[in-house]
């Protein structure tokens, strides 16, 4: 077994779709109308049959009141791995994403959330090298 796609709740799929793609770097795997909406999945261009992220309509009537308490609580909707936070953190920065959480060591990984500008918080992790 293996995750295949995994979500997050967005306010609006077209900036969704601009930060995932413009901001982050991922690249649009599947952008299908459903109705009023759009099956809209992003992937890593490292993994580009890896597991998609859905960046799902945030329609349902319960979204609204679980967002908000989670990011009141400053719990992210997501975490993604990369290679260098400090390098990330500086691109992310200068691309005008804005950061809830500078990057900071939190045990084996080091860390930095930002938001995403469609409702959620977003963990970046870089694992620290572990000597053997």
């Amino acid at each position: 077994m293996k995750i295949y796609v995994t979500s997050v709740f967005v306010d609006n799929q077209a900036n969704a779709h601009d930060f995932y793609t413009e901001k982050l770097g991922f690249v649009v795997k599947n952008d299908v109308p459903v109705g009023d909406n759009r099956w809209l999945s992003v992937v890593s261009p490292d993994q580009p049959e890896g597991t998609e992220l859905l960046l799902e309509p945030s329609d349902h009537p319960a979204v609204p009141q679980y967002k908000a308490a989670i990011v009141a609580d400053g719990i992210p909707a997501a975490s993604f791995q990369v290679d260098n936070l400090d390098a990330e953190h500086e691109r992310l920065s200068g691309l005008g994403v804005e950061f809830t959480q500078q990057p900071m060591d939190a045990g084996p990984v080091r860390m930095a959330v930002l938001d995403d500008t469609c409702g959620n918080l977003i963990q970046l992790i870089e694992m620290k090298e572990v000597s053997q």
